[in-house]
């Protein structure tokens, strides 16, 4: 038997003839061309077929941007630098970095959710699908583009610190804009549910407020769709994310960002109050089936990673041993 050790190939080789030989194996191309002279290839008409591995999009948390240096621009080597060959591309929503930065505070998700599917769709090297990593808040919105559009379609889903039931609480604000800090708080102040909130705030768009939840369902312009939690379902989204090969959530244990921390694993507040967290399997959520999550978890597609530590707070080591076999 050969072992493949660079990059691979997939080739078949097949006759003209009426009985086709089909021949399909993965070796190194080195050793592919050692083992078959040209003469050889030519007489059996082989049709040599180069297999990439499978892209990436990732799309990042509050306060960073696509390509920072120091996160995804860091990432986005560390997944090249272990799987060779690997296409990612790492969203940008606005003209530039800068823009990217204030609109993952200040634009409407869903516009951002149909800029980024416009992206998408456009982007020819995804059109065979792709895996898709979402950093805090990026996690929610990509699961948002699973559920409503879907095409090209993920493949993985991998959320690192999302808030999949949304927060309550803004103790931490990132990046070093102190005066955008400022403005969310004040936004948030004013009142979360308020129209011009709503359309403006990203943060707003997923705050759930447990003291008034039928305020959450009736004002929220997203989380309350995307988590079909009104009394109309949506049958799209539930098929959608059921299509996924995975669905994995990363949660930081020590997470003095996301309150609760347990939205990272798809729980939260007891309606009500802050004293009582319902996990995903005891949520209405769940028992009812709202988003295939139950379905998804009986055939294993579920898959729950903790880390030990703050918000996004990881090391290379952790992510090359948990999250690149996820990729490959």
């Amino acid at each position: 038997s050969l072992v493949c050790s660079e990059m691979c190939i997939r080739y078949r080789v097949s006759t003209q003839s009426t009985g086709n030989l089909r021949l399909i194996n993965t070796i190194g191309e080195a050793t592919f061309m050692k083992l078959l002279p040209i003469a050889v290839l030519l007489s059996l008409n082989v049709i040599i077929v180069f297999s990439s591995p499978t892209p990436v999009v990732l799309w990042h948390g509050m306060g960073d941007t696509c390509c920072f240096p120091f996160s995804m621009g860091r990432l986005t080597e560390l997944i090249q630098k272990n799987i060779p060959g690997i296409y990612v591309h790492s969203l940008m929503i606005g003209a530039d970095e800068e823009a990217d930065e204030l609109n993952g505070f200040f634009m409407n998700i869903n516009e951002q959710i149909t800029i980024a599917a416009q992206q998408i769709a456009n982007d020819t090297n995804l059109r065979g699908g792709f895996n898709a990593i979402g950093f805090s808040q990026g996690s929610q919105f990509l699961r948002g583009y699973v559920q409503r559009y879907n095409f090209p379609p993920v493949k993985n889903l991998i959320s690192i610190g999302g808030q999949h039931q949304g927060v309550y609480g803004f103790p931490k604000c990132p990046g070093d804009n102190y005066t955008i800090c400022n403005w969310v708080r004040e936004l948030l102040d004013l009142g979360a549910y308020d129209s011009f909130v709503q359309d403006n705030l990203v943060q707003a768009e997923y705050w759930q407020d447990p003291y008034d939840y039928a305020g959450y369902l009736k004002y929220n312009i997203f989380l309350p769709d995307i988590n079909n939690a009104r009394d109309q379902k949506n049958s799209t989204y539930k098929a959608n994310l059921i299509s996924l090969e995975n669905f994995v959530m990363v949660k930081f244990t020590e997470d003095t960002m996301v309150q609760p921390i347990e939205s990272e694993w798809f729980g939260f507040y007891a309606p009500g109050g802050t004293e009582e967290i319902i996990p995903l399997r005891q949520s209405q959520l769940y028992t009812e089936d709202w988003l295939g999550l139950q379905v998804m978890d009986k055939a294993n597609k579920l898959k729950f990673l903790s880390v030990v530590g703050d918000h996004l707070q990881f090391t290379d080591e952790w992510f090359v041993e948990n999250i690149i076999p996820l990729l490959q």
